[in-house]
């Protein structure tokens, strides 16, 4: 039960991010425009440097090995929540988008690395890093229906992708970075859960909550979100076996996190229903301090950890 209450805890330290950036945004100290700049701050600096942070670590035959199989569980846990979110949700273009992706490097990430530590955070940069690829080509038709909005460039030229690759040649090579530099960039990294959570609680100022505890589709949302796709990933990490166990962890963290908050990016990208992105992403963010320790928790006494 420590580490489900290590999780808790940081949630609730994130929730208080979360509410500064409510109080910011009602009282106009952030506008929708400075949002939007703190997003951009987010995908292509600080991501980014997450990232890097996680591979600039010393090579060994064991992480490689741990790496590999990060890869593995991150594919098959991603396949299986857009499967069930594609025979929930067919017809709804922004559920079928927001139950399939969580919000695994916004809110997955710092929570990994306050639980299991910074060791667990070179293992879920892999599921962030395809959930981010996977955004881009599968999300991006789900939402649009049309495949010409699928761009290569913007694949290639996806920071995370970019900063992954980047990160498997530091691991792999003995390149060894000044110290000023990594400084640097364990700095930025560490602003991840504060800037996204500030982010994420503009998008709650601007929904009511009537709205956001009466809307159905919304919570059936959450419902699958936080609920059904985490115990069908739960049961398929049980077959991995126990000298993986961290990395069962870290996998089952990223892959129970809310709805991500860039499904009302897309939906507004590409002038869907952007009102009801957010409402997905604020009521399954809200439910996700109950769910998530107790999965936790329910995960280690069914593996036996």
């Amino acid at each position: 039960m420590e580490i489900a209450a290590i999780l808790l805890r940081q949630i609730v330290i994130m929730f208080l991010f979360m509410m500064i950036g409510a109080w910011l945004y009602r009282t106009d100290k952030l506008t929708k425009a400075g949002s939007k700049d703190l997003g951009n701050v987010l995908i292509y600096v600080i991501m980014p440097c997450v990232v890097l942070n996680a591979y600039m670590t010393e090579f060994s035959r064991e992480r490689l090995t741990g790496l590999l199989w990060a890869f593995g569980l991150s594919v098959a846990a991603l396949l299986l929540a857009m499967l069930v979110s594609h025979v929930i949700f067919k017809k709804h273009p922004i559920e079928n988008f927001g139950t399939a992706f969580s919000n695994a490097g916004f809110m997955g990430i710092p929570l990994v690395s306050a639980v299991l530590g910074t060791e667990a955070v070179f293992y879920t940069s892999a599921f962030v890093a395809l959930l981010n690829i996977l955004q881009w080509t599968y999300g991006v038709f789900v939402i649009t229906r049309d495949r010409k909005q699928i761009s290569v460039n913007k694949i290639l030229t996806n920071p995370v992708l970019i900063s992954l690759a980047a990160g498997i040649v530091l691991f792999l090579l003995p390149i060894e970075l000044p110290g000023v530099l990594t400084g640097t960039v364990s700095s930025i990294a560490a602003m991840n859960a504060p800037v996204a959570m500030i982010s994420l609680g503009t998008y709650l100022a601007q929904t009511r909550l009537k709205e956001l505890f009466t809307d159905k589709t919304a919570y059936l949302s959450t419902l699958v979100r936080l609920l059904v796709i985490p115990l069908l990933t739960l049961a398929l990490l049980w077959l991995v076996p126990a000298e993986y166990m961290n990395l069962k962890l870290a996998v089952l963290i990223v892959a129970i996190t809310p709805v991500g908050s860039n499904v009302a990016i897309f939906a507004q990208i590409h002038n869907q229903n952007y009102t009801q992105a957010v409402k997905s992403v604020c009521l399954s963010t809200l439910c996700s301090i109950v769910t998530m320790p107790l999965l936790v928790a329910l995960a280690r006494m069914v593996w036996g950890a």
